[in-house]
């Protein structure tokens, strides 16, 4: 039998209310505190410091969570390296596309390109416990992008097809979404 304070979730939920019992009510606190709570036990796939420089993650965590110490905080993996030009061409894309409304959204920014590169759906490799959370956090951060997305495509996709088209790139053989034969996997519920 797992005890409540073994068990992952509980664990989970115990560290998020903590971050939001001392979050400032920015308006990206609670997706943080949401990543930061499953990234410290492993959950997700973000790398070293959810993507950001130790002195960025800091300074992100402490504006965030005001009065908490974030000193321990390598839990991933470094970014890899080899992926630079992809990660350039992300970062471009999303920071583009930045609201303009706080400071947060360029850590959000670093920190989703991050997501972008592990392998799952991208809510669940950024931590995040649902594909609503990525949702509201790309309406919030990145309007203009996330408006393009208006037939709900799964967020990660969505990204590298912005990229490609941007490339005049394409590489789905079918005129159109709709005729693809791939078409749920693109746009299938991801929970």
């Amino acid at each position: 039998m797992t005890l409540p304070m073994q068990d992952p979730e509980f664990q989970r939920q115990a560290i998020y209310e903590r971050l939001m019992s001392a979050a400032d009510g920015d308006r990206n606190h609670d997706a943080l505190a949401k990543m930061y709570a499953s990234w410290s036990l492993g959950e997700g796939a973000l790398p070293d410091w959810l993507g950001l420089t130790p002195e960025a993650f800091r300074t992100m965590m402490g504006y965030h969570f005001p009065g908490l110490r974030f000193d321990d905080a390598r839990c991933g993996s470094p970014l890899p390296a080899a992926r630079g030009d992809e990660i350039a061409d992300l970062a471009t894309l999303v920071r583009g596309a930045l609201a303009g409304a706080d400071v947060s959204e360029g850590w959000i920014a670093d920190i989703l390109i991050a997501g972008c590169l592990a392998s799952d759906h991208l809510w669940q490799d950024l931590g995040l416990w649902s594909r609503t959370d990525l949702s509201a956090l790309m309406r919030r951060n990145f309007p203009q992008l996330a408006a393009r997305n208006v037939k709900d495509m799964k967020w990660k996709k969505f990204l590298y097809k912005q990229l490609c088209d941007a490339e005049g790139i394409y590489t789905c053989r079918a005129p159109s979404c709709e005729q693809c034969a791939d078409y749920a996997a693109c746009f299938g519920p991801e929970e």
